[in-house]
């Protein structure tokens, strides 16, 4: 069993799921990073849920930073056939929740600060190892902010998500919104004389596709995605409380995924003001439709012809580039450190969220090779 595999065992067997405390597995992280000479620091987000930033090497020369989250997705409602919070080997697999997406990266990169112990680094190693990204990307944002202050600023961050060791230069951002409808309650032997919320979620449903529409038929396109356009995507709708009242009041959950070339701010402006007109031409008092914004997390769009991402091509041998449909704290990193990033880890998104996770044993055996390919360029210096 290879030390990254050991590593492994021991974080799947810390059911670390989101919006739970992490902190038992940080403190293991802590005392195997300390061992190996880092400088550590710790940053809180909330209630038990906390970052681990840790550095070998210099602290005055930019560091190349292996960014993974240690938060994990529930198994509840899922068909596993083997025990989601314990490592089974079998046929070449390491099955478990979170093996994918993403503790094997983050076992691998703890291994290779194992291994920089006693090395002469001229640039250095960084671990980031954050808490609740599957819920919005939220916990790392502080340690991002911390880092913001940092007197040196990162060279590069690699975000371990599972590419299959493919490098990826980027994916679309994602806001999530929240609208709520109003109107006015009635019997339904009287509809017309009361205000449906309802109907108006549904004229709000029907600007929303129009929307997606124009994206599809007339937007930017990125041909290195699945969906090479801006997406709007309803994903929720409550209301209404019996069949013989017409509801006064609706709730709906939305996103809206933005090519990182569109203007999502702009975007959603745009729905705002689609929103104002559906009220406007319902001419009833009692009619209003509010939107929230909750969680943003912004695209990643890194140069294909950036240093840093032939730099990471190098280590892993790979010719080209893709881009990734899901969301990463690569654009956090982008956005709040102006450092390039690209995203490139073991085991395959296929794999993740769903029951019998599992990564390939020679997947994490070719990311140990890319991180020792690492270890030997900041030996050499960047």
């Amino acid at each position: 069993m290879s030390r990254s595999t050991e590593i492994l065992s021991e974080l799947i067997a810390m059911p670390t799921v989101s919006r739970t405390p992490n902190t038992a597995l940080l403190d293991r992280a802590a005392e195997l990073l300390a061992a190996a000479g880092a400088t550590l620091t710790r940053v809180p987000y909330e209630n038990g849920r906390e970052n681990l930033y840790a550095v070998i090497g210099p602290a005055d020369r930019p560091a190349v930073i292996l960014s993974g989250h240690t938060d994990v997705v529930p198994v509840e409602g899922q068909a596993w056939t083997k025990p989601p919070f314990e490592l089974t080997r079998e046929d070449g697999r390491l099955y478990g929740r979170g093996t994918a997406d993403m503790k094997g990266f983050v076992a691998a990169a703890m291994a290779a600060a194992e291994r920089a112990k006693g090395r002469t680094l001229k640039n250095p190693l960084a671990l980031a190892l954050s808490c609740d990204e599957e819920v919005g990307c939220l916990g790392v944002r502080p340690l991002i902010e911390m880092l913001k202050g940092a007197p040196v600023r990162p060279g590069l961050v690699i975000v371990g998500e599972p590419t299959q060791l493919a490098v990826a230069t980027g994916h679309k951002g994602k806001t999530s919104l929240t609208a709520v409808f109003r109107g006015r309650e009635g019997h339904s032997a009287l509809a017309p004389l009361a205000f449906n919320a309802l109907h108006l979620a549904t004229d709000f449903v029907a600007a929303l596709r129009t929307r997606q529409a124009e994206f599809a038929e007339r937007g930017f396109r990125d041909g290195d995605y699945d969906v090479p356009y801006t997406t709007v995507h309803v994903g929720t709708l409550k209301g209404g409380v019996a069949l013989n009242i017409v509801p006064n009041h609706a709730v709906m959950e939305f996103e809206v995924r933005a090519l990182a070339e569109d203007d999502d701010v702009g975007i959603i402006e745009a729905i705002r003001a689609d929103a104002a007109a559906i009220v406007a031409a319902a001419g009833d008092p009692d009619a209003s439709i509010e939107i929230t914004e909750g969680n943003r997390s912004p695209g990643l769009a890194t140069a294909k012809t950036d240093a840093a991402v032939d730099f990471v091509k190098r280590l892993t041998g790979a010719n080209g580039t893709i881009k990734v449909a899901y969301a990463t704290e690569g654009g956090l990193f982008a956005e709040g450190l102006g450092a390039p990033v690209v995203v490139c880890g073991p085991g395959s998104m296929a794999q993740g969220h769903r029951p019998d996770e599992f990564i390939t044993e020679d997947d994490l055996a070719r990311c140990d090779t890319m991180l020792d390919a690492l270890l030997e360029r900041l030996e050499a210096g960047l």
